[in-house]
């Protein structure tokens, strides 16, 4: 049997079915983690039965977070399927109630922060003054962020600065309970947040499709899934 960490990693749901980018998938093992694709389910009480067999968790991305928004939604992102937010919800409970290591990625981090309370732009460039084109069909590039001295994220990535996709139309206002910004862009808009213990971690950006430079994320996921 194998001894890598079991790593849920949640899918979209498109005409009631899942699917998931097969990129987290190989993120994943080439990290060191044994993938396991997240059932979709809003019975809270089996979500804590399901996050009992894993170590970690990847909340991917997908469309736009409807929780405590900053300003209308725009007409060119659709809501995320309510089935879909509700089995996100119950499966991040699920683990932070256990104390397990939740990693959330673009729409991922948005969720993780308004779970805490924080609030998001429903459209970053419409309600943030100077703000940067952040999404890649609004003709976005990609662009540096910069990390804050000392946080978990910057002893990752091993830098001050990387290169990132943007892909993004939403973006943190304001931040959740207890979590703190560890990534920024230029315009000053958030792409990395963490907590004190190391247990919530979320990038803006998308680390599976960037190849060798970002699967420091993803090993930092397993190392924090054993325990490290």
């Amino acid at each position: 049997m194998t001894n890598r960490p079991r790593i849920g990693i949640t899918t979209s749901l498109i005409d009631d079915k899942q699917q998931l980018d097969r990129r987290y998938v190989e993120s994943v093992e080439n990290a060191g983690g044994l993938p396991v694709i997240v059932p979709m389910t809003t019975d809270e009480s089996l979500m804590f039965d399901f996050a009992a067999l894993l170590q970690g968790l990847i909340v991917t991305g997908g469309p736009a977070i409807t929780d405590r928004l900053v300003g209308d939604l725009p007409s060119d992102i659709e809501e995320t399927d309510p089935i879909r937010v509700r089995s996100d919800k119950a499966i991040v409970n699920a683990f932070i109630q256990s104390r397990k290591p939740v990693f959330g990625i673009c729409y991922g981090m948005q969720l993780l922060n308004a779970m805490r309370g924080g609030s998001i732009y429903a459209d970053v460039e419409r309600q943030r003054p100077d703000s940067l084109v952040h999404s890649k069909e609004r003709g976005g590039i990609d662009h540096a962020v910069h990390a804050e001295p000392g946080s978990r994220l910057a002893r990752v990535i091993g830098a001050t600065t990387l290169r990132v996709n943007t892909r993004h139309i939403q973006a943190v206002a304001e931040l959740g309970e207890g979590l703190a910004a560890s990534l920024k862009a230029d315009d000053g808009c958030i792409e990395g947040i963490e907590n004190a213990d190391g247990l919530i971690m979320g990038v803006q950006f998308h680390p599976e499709s960037m190849g060798r430079e970002a699967n420091a994320l993803f090993r930092d996921l397993v190392s924090r899934a054993q325990g490290r």
